[in-house]
């Protein structure tokens, strides 16, 4: 389900543009997030990494621990979703 411009508060994502580190990142999601919610976070952004590698649901499911639906509501999302995860990845890969 996505989020309409007149539902979300642009306060947060602003917010989120102004941590200039990746230890400021973490402090602020910290303060933000109960550890349950980032978790779930990180397990689903590893979830997705990984089948942007090409890894296969057998192997993301026993590596991360992600049940079957949260393996295929990301894979959703990659596949269907803004494309946000492809012009991340992208990105990431060219500072490395």
């Amino acid at each position: 389900m996505k989020i309409g411009k007149k539902e979300k508060s642009g306060q947060l994502y602003r917010a989120i543009l102004q941590l200039r580190s990746e230890e400021e990142c973490y402090d602020f999601f910290q303060d933000l997030c109960t550890v349950s919610e980032l978790r779930s976070m990180e397990q689903r952004f590893e979830v997705a990494s990984l089948l942007d590698d090409g890894m296969i649901y057998n192997d993301i499911l026993e590596r991360t621990g992600a049940s079957s639906a949260t393996i295929s509501r990301v894979n959703r999302s990659l596949n269907y979703g803004t494309g946000a995860y492809a012009r991340l990845f992208a990105r990431m890969k060219e500072d490395t």
